[in-house]
């Protein structure tokens, strides 16, 4: 099982990305050993995260979710949030 999953960094920069263990790669992000992007936008926590079949699924999600501009990342994220109980509505300060 792979996940997509949606960062919020401390400079509000938003990073999408996917692994198979959400949680351990966050780690990964905050240690400065994920993703170049999160080496100079440090991240802050995880705001969404969604399942994906397969590899191939979860790269095509990626991609779809970074070619979107903010203001719809974040009502995926905003959405999610009210349907999913299990992960608290986010708060961002813009």
């Amino acid at each position: 099982m792979y996940y997509v999953y949606i960062l919020h960094c401390k400079d509000k920069s938003l990073y999408t990305g996917i692994t198979i263990d959400v949680e351990r790669r966050f780690k990964e992000h905050c240690a400065g050993a994920g993703g170049h992007y999160t080496r100079s936008h440090k991240p802050e926590k995880i705001i969404y995260r969604e399942k994906a079949a397969t590899r191939s699924d979860a790269l095509k999600r990626e991609a779809e979710i970074k070619s979107w501009p903010r203001e719809k990342k974040m009502r995926l994220v905003q959405k999610r949030a009210f349907t999913n109980s299990s992960m608290p509505l986010p708060v961002f300060e813009e």
